[in-house]
Parts: C-alpha cells; structure tokens; sequence
C-alpha cells in the first residue's frame, strides 16, 4: 500500500480533537514564553537525527495548522531517514511555531519509531519467503493509539484490531468468565453476527480445536514456542483449512524468522508499540537570507 495514500484514512475530525488535546496538555493556561518571540514571522528547519522511517506527517501538519503554521516537506512519508538530513521547512508566527513544537515533534517521532520497527519485522518476515501478515496489537500508549496503528501501516505491517470493537476476540479470562471455551466462542459469534470476525486465544491444540468447532474464525496460538507451535498449526489446518492461524507472545525480531511457517497466517507482536524506540528529530529556526546548518554543526 502507498504511504502516502494511507492519511486518508484519517478522520479530519478526530485528529483535530487529538491536536487540541495534544495542545492543551502542553499549555493548559497562560504561555509566558510567547513574550519572549512575539508573533514576528519566523522558518524552521527539520533534521533528522537518527536512521529509520519518516512516519506521522499528517499529525505534525495538523499540530502546526493549530497554531497558524506551515510545513513544506522534502520527503514522502514512508522513506527511509539518514541523520543530519533535511526533512521538512516550518514557517509562521514565532509564539505559534515554538507552542507546537514539542508536540508535533513527539508525535513524529513516536510515529516513526513504531513505523522503522514495523518495517523491520515486515522485512525479517519476507526474508524467510514467508507471505503471511505481520501485525500489531492493542499495546498501545494512552492517547497516541491513532498515532501508533498509523504508523504501523507506514512500516508495512497491518494493525490488527483497531479497538475492541473492531474484532471480537476471546482470551482466556473470557473463557473462564463464560464457563468454557465452547460458550464463550457460541457468545463471541452471537455478539459478532455477520459483520465481525471472532479470534480466539489458545493454550493447546486442545483448546483451538474446541474453538474452531465452535466457530471462531482465526485461532491464536498464544506463548507456543516454534517446535510446539507449526506442528499444532498444521494440525489445525488440515481439519479447519478455512480457519486463520495467528502466532503470538515471545516473539522478537531476532526470533521472528522462527515462527514463519506455511500454516501460520498471521504473526503479531505488541513489542511493535510497546518498544518501539522514538526517531530522534531537530527543529531549529533560520534567517530565511541563509543557508540552514544542521545541528550537529553548530558551532
């Protein structure tokens, strides 16, 4: 999918909602610091400080259209980023471009962080010949959710469910809430109807075959180390040949290659989110009349 293509995807509404909470958080009150700058016209430069993927310039568009800003970007989202690179030109009123610089800067990074780790794990994946899909999970950061399964499509990996209505999916404190497996898979597909899937969490080959019986769709094989876990998928699929085997828990992209396997179609890691190191970025103001240094080289 183009990278570009994917801020389409994105509500209008509901990332202006997410910039003013965003903004508000950072300057609930008075801003002292505007009388510092004034509103005088001012330019900025944006560096890239560390390698990995540019993700998240639809937020950092919408931070600094807030504050009556302009951002004029040197490459398309999705591209690889080399330290001491220019990556963008911001222009507008002083006191506006310094209130949304943090934010715009916090959202960019932590975006391109889970993106350049998405990345990653698609690449590690392809490189085994596998075919299947890296994905997500709902391990996400209070607030930048948005952020973070838009930055996992830029890196190539799906999202997996968005929220907990976009999929239906049993654990396993579901199960024991419901009694057993059984009941709980029969409850997920009346919840479900006919417009959502219903995923359920596993612990043996036991359980997924109770739980393919009853009518899940995808069955997660959960914690399996990689000799338990292709021999249970393949014996999952030649019963349930319709139903999708999704891998996960413990898995990293060192051990990644180890899950890929013929009868797995699905391989998720919340470690995509959850340690997914910030890209590091600068933006420092210019005069317009000369040439920007990066900065790394300031004197």
């Amino acid at each position: 999918m183009d990278p570009e293509g994917l801020a389409l995807q994105l509500p209008p509404a509901t990332l202006d909602t997410l910039v003013d909470n965003w903004l508000h958080e950072d300057c609930p009150g008075l801003n002292p610091a505007a009388l510092i700058t004034g509103a005088a016209p001012v330019c900025a430069m944006l560096w890239a400080k560390s390698p990995g993927v540019l993700a998240g310039r639809p937020f950092f568009d919408a931070v600094f259209a807030h504050v009556n800003c302009q951002v004029s970007w040197f490459h398309p989202e999705g591209v690889p980023l080399v330290p001491v690179e220019r990556v963008a030109k911001v222009w507008g009123p002083a006191h506006g471009l310094l209130l949304g610089e943090r934010v715009a800067l916090n959202a960019l990074a932590r975006c391109s962080g889970v993106a350049s780790m998405a990345a990653a794990a698609v690449r590690a994946a392809r490189d085994t010949g596998w075919a299947g899909q890296v994905a997500g999970t709902r391990k996400t950061t209070p607030g930048f959710r948005l952020v973070e399964k838009y930055g996992l499509l830029v890196g190539g990996a799906a999202t997996h469910r968005y929220d907990l209505g976009a999929l239906v999916m049993v654990k396993d404190n579901h199960v024991v809430a419901a009694g057993s497996v059984e009941k709980a898979v029969c409850g997920a597909r009346r919840a479900a109807a006919f417009a959502l899937k219903v995923e359920v969490e596993c612990s043996s080959l036991q359980e997924a075959l109770l739980a393919a019986k009853a009518g899940a769709d995808i069955l997660m094989l959960d914690n399996f180390q990689p000799q338990e876990l292709h021999p249970t998928a393949a014996a999952l699929k030649a019963q349930f040949p319709s139903v999708s085997v999704e891998a996960s828990g413990g898995i990293t992209l060192d051990n990644l290659p180890q899950f890929c396997g013929p009868h797995i179609d699905i391989i998720s890691l919340g470690l995509l989110t959850q340690a997914a190191p910030a890209l590091d970025f600068s933006l420092k103001l210019f005069d317009e009349g000369t040439t920007p240094v990066p900065y790394a080289r300031r004197a």
